[in-house]
């Protein structure tokens, strides 16, 4: 069973606003009526809704976090219900909106602007301290020529001859049962009640011009890859005075030179001189923060980990840090000249290391466990 956290592909420290932004954008991509016949999307949209129905209930959550899906067995599940989700779907039924008297007037009266998606690529020390950046998108704003009426400065609308600014038209057909009524939305002023005769002629009627926007980003300390910003408002501009939509920034961090990540901690490889490992040393080790002191204790084995708390990642919340890892990796000379040689033969024959009548050695024993 997967990981709810990496269906909406966001992190086990995710917050609530973030979690709900992931799940609004994949259940707009997934969803059935968007994807007619994709059996795929329509399983991923039911897994969608599933975690989403979990993580976004904080009981559930806790439960989940602690006990895995045995913990919320039962609790989760795609419902055909949809309570709660109306701001979500709404914007997708105006997709399909059409033809019927019920869906006339919303198709006539505001509509949101659609969320714009933005991938930002961090430097690592970028996303551990977060970061300041200025991004460039490409959206549709008011048109400044006529200020998002469409029409031409000083012209105006006029009330569609058609509908008679109602934005509806009535068809009538006769059938064996009697009389049957149609209602439509009127095809001439696309059911807005009103026709532009004179178009302007820098956005041609739309009320929308296209433009490369600057954007300052404020990124918190301690985003990671598939971290997501959301800015309100600086998506699409809306239709007939609907609010604009939102940006989306997905963020993607660069890996270190030195540092690996793991959640809030970093894991990071020291060398040391066979010399200092087995005398003990006072070591510099580089962390996020600079240079920091450390005693190796003698007889120090390569591989051996030291943890060096709180000089991790700081938390996306703003409360605490992870901790630091660092791994000893023995460095053995591959050069000696004949004095340093002599110097270490008598080392192992002080220290017993070579072989003595009666004793055997590990590379004896192997032999005598071989039959060689």
């Amino acid at each position: 069973m997967k990981d709810y956290y990496e269906i909406l592909g966001v992190s086990r420290d995710a917050t609530e606003s973030e979690i709900k932004t992931a799940y609004r954008f994949l259940a707009k991509k997934y969803h059935p009526d968007l994807n007619p016949g994709d059996k795929e999307a329509e399983q991923r949209f039911k897994e969608i809704n599933e975690a989403y129905e979990v993580l976004s209930d904080s009981d559930k959550r806790r439960r989940y976090d602690t006990f895995g899906h045995a913990g919320v067995n039962g609790q989760g599940g795609y419902s055909q219900d949809f309570g709660g989700f109306g701001d979500i779907f709404d914007d997708i039924f105006d997709i399909f909106s059409g033809g019927f008297t019920q869906t006339s007037s919303k198709r006539r009266g505001p509509v949101r602007g659609a969320d714009l998606r933005y991938n930002l690529d961090l430097e690592f020390m970028e996303a551990v301290f977060g970061a300041e950046k200025e991004i460039q998108i490409r959206k549709t704003e008011q048109c400044e020529t006529c200020s998002g009426t469409g029409v031409k400065p000083g012209s105006s609308k006029e009330t569609c001859s058609k509908c008679h600014g109602t934005g509806e038209v009535r068809y009538v057909q006769q059938s064996p049962f009697g009389r049957f009524v149609r209602v439509a939305t009127c095809d001439q002023c696309n059911g807005t009640g009103e026709v532009i005769k004179e178009k302007c002629t820098v956005c041609s009627g739309t009320g929308k011009e296209i433009k490369n926007k600057k954007i300052k980003v404020k990124i918190p300390a301690g985003v990671d890859t598939g971290s997501i910003i959301s800015i309100h408002g600086e998506g699409e501009m809306g239709d007939r005075g609907g609010p604009p939509g939102d940006l989306y920034i997905y963020i993607n961090v660069k890996e270190h030179e030195f540092f690996k990540r793991q959640g809030n901690d970093i894991y990071l490889t020291v060398p040391i001189s066979f010399v200092d490992a087995a005398l003990g040393v006072e070591i510099d080790v580089p962390t996020l923060d600079g240079m920091s002191k450390y005693n190796i204790p003698e007889g120090t084995q390569t591989g051996t980990r030291f943890r060096l708390k709180n000089k991790g990642v700081p938390n996306v919340r703003g409360v605490g840090r992870g901790d630091l890892y660092f791994n000893v990796e023995v460095q053995v000379p591959k050069k000696l000249n004949e004095k340093q040689k002599q110097l270490l033969r008598e080392f192992a024959k002080e220290s017993g290391e070579h072989h003595k009548e009666g004793k055997k050695g590990f590379f004896d024993k192997m032999r005598d466990a071989f039959g060689n």
